[in-house]
Order: structure tokens, then C-alpha cells, then sequence
């Protein structure tokens, strides 16, 4: 394994390689196209997509806020494929506010992802999928909590070393997993409507009753729903790696929306064709409840695509997020370390594993829903802050190439909704949104104490491993300790490894 010999602003490293060790362009269309929907499609619209039907009161008004939140968040995606194709570089949401607002800013969108939103999420994911994937073996039991963990854990080790191994491995498992998913939508569509067609409409009748819709829900409704269209900005995280991203990204992003759109209407109208609006609020599990009531005892099957589903959210996400600890190395925000490839497997292997011990100790030792419950409002900020800096490098940087331009009211309706969606969480829920912007303003004396002073105490040099300035990691007899510590984990899940890393 060896650095990155280009640094981010193109300048080879001190000693670097001849030879160009990069991470190749692989993510083709299908493959695109496959780590958006694959990370969107979770386990929420199998399991239980009733927040918005419990909020916006109504069967027919429940379909109203599914298709107007796809619109919306295909004018962020919309706005964020302009992103993609402007800057070049992968990273998501850290390069764009990086570019746009400078590495301050940049810094306390990464330092929260780094502590907490982004393990707590995969263990999460990663939870769902040890729970369905045991159910079959445990029916009519519940399974046992230590048992899911342990099926968890295996489920994170095994997308590490997917990760690890293989980017194009890592693409052909996702574009498989998405098809499984798609499949299982397919499954639920085609028969209820089919049993639409027969005139099975008693539970689409006063649909848009005015009585039962209630406006001060409506907004929980569209906060539910934009929750369940969340991933869409994935692709954004590998540009460096995409095929032709001019063409690509947009394509991608437009065809992924679409699809998921009409997956998300179409299979809530299937429910409903079976289903009362009583009976999908009081089901654990609405897939297996319409499985049950129309396929008997094919519903045991339905456990095994929520787990295939979860794994492919897990795949994309990690496949992602590596990216932009990747390029926040190469800018000089987080250990050189992670900024390094495997020389034959193309792969940033630490930044891809640096993820792994992070989560096993949330997973074991920590209160994730806690967790998520104070950060995830976060997302919706820096992502409506990355999409104003769309509209600011209009402005500043009129200039910049940009191969694919959105109308200026795209990027200001979105940007206004993620704020709203930020304002709902303080209103809602102000006691936990007020412990997660504590602590994300802990990246600010981060922000100061590991990357902007130059001159540290020696207490604080011997601590982390710095010389004075100039120093680099490698050179750091501390560093090395640091290096050996993420040679065991690297040989252990990958034997064959070279001992020169």
C-alpha cells in the first residue's frame, strides 16, 4: 500500500512511486445507476412506511407527499449532478462546502460524520440486516439480541472486506443486491395491481376526505418522506471513479430518482389495495402482513430480501463514505494514512476499514438511536449548505466550466426545504437537536487543536505522533505504532496482503 502520489492539488508527494497508483475510473452507468438506488431503498419501505400516512392523514394525501418529496429530492440530486460535473473531485458534501466555504466549515461536516453520524448509521443498517437474516431461522420466535449482534457483526466485517478486496467486486455485488430489491418492489406491485384492476378500491375511497387530513402534520409527513429518499447524493462521493462523469452523473442520478419515485408510489398503492390505513399503521411489518394476506406462506421469503436489501445499503454506503475520508487525507484533515491505495487491489483499504472498530464499539458499547436522534438533522443542514454553495460559486466563480447547469430556483427550492426540515427538528424535538449541534461545535477547538496550529506542546506531539511543521506521518515513530496497529486489522482480513505496507 502506498500514498496517493498526487496531492489534491495535483503536485506529486515527496518520494512518490513512478508509476501512478490511483483509484481507476470503474463506476460505469449500470453501476451508478446501481449505488443510488441500492443505498436509497433500505429496509423502511418493506418494513414500515407509515410515518407519512400517520402524518398527513389520508391514503390519498400519504401518495401526494411520496411523489412531491421524490420531486424535491431529484432537485437536490438535480443540484448536486451540477456539483459533480463542476468539481471533479469525490468526497460528496465534505469537498463541495471544502470549495465553496473553505476547510473550516469543511472540517465540522467531517468531524461529525468521523464520531458519529456515519458509524451510528452503519450499525443501524447493519442491525436490520442481523435481525431479518436470522428471522426465518428463528419463526415464530423472536431472535435472541445477542444472536442479531453477533449476525451483525459478521454483516460489517464481510462489506469491509468486500470493500477491501475489490472495487469491481464491490460494484457487481451492488448492481446484484439492487436487482434483489427491485425484484422484491416487483413482487408487492404486481399483485396488488393486479388487485387493483379486479376493483379492489373499498380503501381508496374519500382518499382526499378533508376531515381526516391534518396540515399540522404535514410537515412531520414531508420530513419522513425526504428521510426516505435519502442517498440519492452517494454517487457524488466517487467522481474521481466514475466513467465520462459529465455524462454519467446526471444520467444516473435522473434515471435513479425516477425509478425509485415510481417503486415508492406504486408499491404504497399496492398496500393499499390490501390493506386498510388502520391496518398498515398498526402492522410490525407491512410487507410480511401483505405477503401473508396474499401469498401464505411465500411471506417467509419477505425477511430474506429486507436483509439482502440492508446489505446493499451497507455495500453503497461504506463504498461511498471511504471516498471522502479518502480526500479529506489528501487534503490534510485526517491522517496521511488514509489518503493511502493498495498497490495491486486499487483500493483505499484504511480509509475503507478506519470505520470498523468505530462501529463494533457503537454497536456493542453505545446508544445508537440516541445517537442519530441528536445528528441526523445534521445531514439536512450541510447538505442544504453545500447546495447554497452551488448558488454562491455561481456567483463568485462564474467562470468555472459546467458541463451540466440546473435552473437557479432547483438549488434554491431544495436549499429552502433541508433549512426547513432543520427548523422542524428544533421545534420538534428541541432538547436533542440542541445536544447535536453541541457537539458538532466540538469540531470547531478540533478544528484548531489538530489541524490549524502549526506549533503544538511536545505534550501534544508525543500524544499524537507530530513533529514540529513540516513532519510527516511516516516519519513519525509514533506513526508507525499507529501504522502497525492498521497492518494487524489489513492482514487479518486480508492474508495475502504485502508485509511492505
Amino acid at each position: 500500500t502506498v500514498s496517493d502520489p498526487l496531492n489534491s492539488n495535483g503536485d506529486p508527494h515527496t518520494g512518490a512511486p513512478e508509476e501512478k497508483v490511483e483509484l481507476r475510473k470503474k463506476v460505469t452507468l449500470l453501476r451508478g445507476i446501481s449505488i443510488i438506488i441500492g443505498t436509497i431503498i433500505g429496509a423502511g419501505i418493506f418494513i414500515s412506511p407509515k410515518g407519512i400516512l400517520k402524518n398527513s392523514g389520508s391514503v390519498g394525501m400519504s401518495l401526494v407527499v411520496w411523489i412531491a418529496c421524490g420531486i424535491l429530492s431529484l432537485f437536490g440530486a438535480l443540484s448536486y449532478a451540477e456539483l459533480g460535473t463542476c468539481i471533479k473531485k469525490s468526497g460528496g458534501h465534505y469537498t463541495y462546502i471544502l470549495e465553496a466555504f473553505g476547510p473550516q466549515v469543511a472540517f465540522v461536516r467531517l468531524w461529525v460524520d468521523m464520531i458519529a453520524i456515519r458509524p451510528a448509521g452503519l450499525a443501524v443498517i447493519a442491525l436490520a440486516f442481523g435481525r431479518y437474516i436470522l428471522e426465518p431461522i428463528f419463526m415464530p420466535c423472536g431472535v435472541p439480541e445477542i444472536a442479531i449482534k453477533l449476525a451483525t457483526t459478521i454483516g460489517i466485517t464481510m462489506v469491509m472486506y468486500l470493500n477491501s478486496m475489490s472495487v469491481s467486486w464491490t460494484a457487481r455485488i451492488q448492481i446484484f443486491l439492487t436487482f434483489s430489491k427491485l425484484l422484491a418492489i416487483v413482487i408487492i406491485i404486481v399483485p396488488g395491481l393486479y388487485q387493483l384492476f379486479k376493483g379492489e378500491t373499498k380503501n381508496f375511497e374519500n382518499a382526499f376526505e378533508v376531515n381526516t387530513v391534518d396540515l399540522t402534520g404535514l410537515p412531520l409527513a414531508f420530513y419522513s418522506g425526504m428521510y426516505a429518499y435519502a442517498g440519492w447524493f452517494y454517487l457524488n462521493f466517487v467522481t474521481e471513479e466514475v466513467e465520462n462523469p459529465e455524462r454519467t452523473m446526471p444520467l444516473a442520478i435522473c434515471i435513479s430518482m425516477v425509478i425509485v419515485m415510481i417503486c415508492y408510489t406504486m408499491t404504497n398503492v399496492a398496500y393499499y389495495t390490501v390493506m386498510s390505513a388502520e391496518e398498515l399503521l398498526a402492522s410490525d411489518a407491512v410487507a410480511v402482513t401483505f405477503a401473508e394476506k396474499l401469498m401464505g406462506n411465500f411471506s417467509v421469503a419477505v425477511p430474506v430480501f429486507v436483509a439482502l436489501s440492508c446489505f446493499g445499503s451497507m455495500n453503497g454506503c461504506l463504498f461511498a463514505i471511504s471516498r471522502m475520508f479518502y480526500v479529506a487525507s489528501r487534503e490534510g484533515q485526517l491522517p496521511e494514512v488514509l489518503s493511502m491505495i493498495h498497490i495491486r487491489r486499487h483500493t483505499p483499504l484504511p480509509a475503507v476499514i478506519v470505520l470498523y472498530p468505530i462501529t463494533l464499539l457503537i454497536l456493542f458499547l453505545g446508544d445508537i438511536y440516541s445517537l442519530l436522534n441528536f445528528m441526523s438533522f445534521l445531514r439536512w443542514l450541510f447538505i442544504g449548505v453545500a447546495v447554497v454553495g452551488l448558488i454562491y460559486l455561481r456567483y463568485t466563480r462564474p467562470d468555472m466550466p459546467r458541463p451540466f447547469k440546473v435552473p437557479i430556483f432547483i438549488p434554491a427550492v431544495f436549499s429552502f426545504t433541508c433549512f426547513f426540515m432543520v427548523f422542524l427538528s428544533l421545534y420538534s424535538d428541541p432538547i436533542n437537536t440542541g445536544i447535536g449541534f453541541a457537539i458538532s461545535l466540538t469540531g470547531i477547538p478540533a478544528y484548531f487543536i489538530f489541524i490549524h496550529f502549526e506549533r503544538k506542546p511536545k505534550w501534544f506531539q508525543k500524544l499524537s505522533g507530530q513533529r514540529l511543521h513540516k513532519c510527516k506521518w511516516e516519519s513519525s515513530e509514533y506513526a508507525q505504532k499507529f501504522l502497525s496497529s492498521y497492518t494487524l486489522i489489513i492482514h487479518i482480513m486480508m492474508p495475502d496482503m504485502p508485509s511492505s505496507f
